[in-house]
């Protein structure tokens, strides 16, 4: 008895001083062991209501306990504050109070004989701890029934009562309960009426079967990230950059960031995260990935080569050459090294006075009488005429040729077109594409003076020169 006071001295002292929340949802299990003992002032239905409880806390005189664990409690937690258990027990009755054999307040106590006691009950228990919002304060009211081994007065019991747990740690606790057990039995020891009586128990409590697999408190049930730690207020996850956002939810679990930003860092303030940024260091625009345009050709700077000039795409942001300046550029000018205008393909137009220069050279070139060849005095008058071809290097000619009406006209129409092709035979032997040049000779059709007078003739006789556009 001594014993069993100091353990509820320390006990109640330990609950006084620590405060810890038990949960029977996240530990379901929970097994208590203890002393009971067993009050020797029988509970008589059919004695006065002071009388049942009138020596209620005269554990010295009335309580029978033996000095040692004398019962055992196994409970599984149900749901909503609810908890089932079976409680074995034993114990020696050698102390009772009969009420009958005496008046009221004047009961003697015996010995009936160290009266072995075994107790078996099953219990329903009710939990006050989450209505009244404590975190280590738990009383409880419990029922329940079971068979108690008890001489001739052996019997089933309806069993009721009330119940108290202080929790020291999450798992541990004190709890004191007191049982009112009503006996369906009428039997009695000799001299003995103990079948419906009250049994005391103080023992420890330890909960258990909470899995928390990555050891940071939370059980996995309740914990988001069950298998990293983390915490609370993440629901067990973990924040391991720190910036309020856990790891789960942050696109940037390792860089400190803003919540609108999904927890990542934005270092030029674009409004694009530097993960996703192209130039995370210079502020710039998301349709360039969060890169700029200095000079608004839509060729982002970091992939502009010429980033504060103009220029096309497909030359990486830079302009096209211009070697002649013209304004066409290089990759689109047929005449790169000679200015010429866009509508000419950056070739340079033919003059007119160039096509009347022409023709006056064709007018005087001179050919061997009957024949397609140059009399020496017409070659310089050719060069002349290649050097004005060579300043339109992507223009096309037509050379037609033209007789007087002397002679027949076959052999006329064949001399002009073969003095035709011989200026152009000797401009394509001086450097003219041949590409660009065609003949034609249409003998003495077309004249420009009259064949009756050889001024007139001479006139007719003659080489044109035609701009094909």
């Amino acid at each position: 008895m001594k014993n069993l006071n100091r353990l509820f001295v320390a006990s109640l002292m330990l609950a006084g001083t620590t405060a810890a929340q038990a949960q029977d949802s996240n530990n379901p299990w929970s097994i208590t062991f203890g002393a009971n003992a067993v009050d020797g002032a029988r509970v008589s239905a059919a004695g006065p209501f002071g009388d049942q409880f009138s020596n209620y806390f005269n554990a010295k005189d009335n309580w029978s306990i033996i000095p040692s664990v004398s019962y055992i409690n196994v409970n599984r937690y149900l749901g909503d504050n609810f908890s089932f258990g079976l409680t074995g027990s034993v114990n020696k009755i050698d102390k009772f109070v009969n009420p009958r054999l005496t008046r009221p307040g004047d009961y003697p106590v015996e010995n009936p004989g160290d009266l072995m006691y075994y107790g078996i009950d099953g219990i329903i228990k009710y939990s006050f701890l989450e209505v009244i919002g404590t975190k280590w304060f738990d009383p409880y009211l419990h029922i329940g029934g079971g068979y108690t081994f008890l001489g001739d007065a052996s019997a089933g019991t309806v069993n009721g009562g009330i119940g108290l747990s202080f929790w020291f740690t999450e798992n541990v606790g004190l709890t004191l309960q007191s049982t009112y057990k009503y006996s369906f039995d009428d039997n009695r020891t000799p001299n003995v009426d103990v079948a419906t009586h009250l049994q005391h128990f103080a023992g420890i409590s330890f909960k258990f079967g909470g899995k928390d697999t990555d050891g940071d408190g939370i059980y996995d049930k309740d914990d988001a990230c069950p298998d990293v730690p983390g915490l609370k207020e993440f629901n067990g996850c973990p924040d391991t950059d720190g910036d309020g956002i856990p790891d789960k939810d942050d696109k940037c679990p390792y860089d400190f960031g803003p919540k609108e930003l999904q927890g990542c860092p934005d270092r030029d303030g674009d409004g694009i995260i530097d993960i996703e940024d192209a130039c995370p260091d210079v502020p710039g625009l998301a349709i360039y990935n969060g890169c700029p345009d200095t000079d608004g050709d839509g060729v982002p700077d970091n992939l502009d080569k010429c980033p504060d000039v103009p220029g096309p795409k497909e030359n990486d942001g830079c302009p096209w050459p211009d070697r002649d300046g013209d304004g066409v550029p290089d990759k689109d000018d047929k005449c790169p090294d000679v200015p010429g205008t866009v509508a000419n393909n950056g070739c340079p137009e033919v003059k007119e006075e160039h096509i009347k220069k022409l023709n006056q050279y064709g007018k005087t070139i001179l050919f061997n009488t009957g024949k397609y060849t140059f009399q020496s005095q017409s070659l310089p008058i050719l060069d002349s005429m290649v050097e004005i071809f060579k300043e339109y290097p992507n223009s096309h000619f037509r050379i037609e040729g033209y007789t007087d009406s002397t002679g027949g006209d076959a052999l006329n129409l064949r001399l002009s077109k073969e003095r035709a092709a011989a200026v152009v035979n000797y401009l394509v032997e001086h450097g003219i594409d041949a590409d660009r040049l065609t003949s034609e000779g249409f003998g003495k059709a077309d004249p420009v003076a009259s064949n009756k007078t050889a001024r007139g003739r001479a006139e007719n006789r003659r080489v044109e020169v035609k701009l094909v556009k």
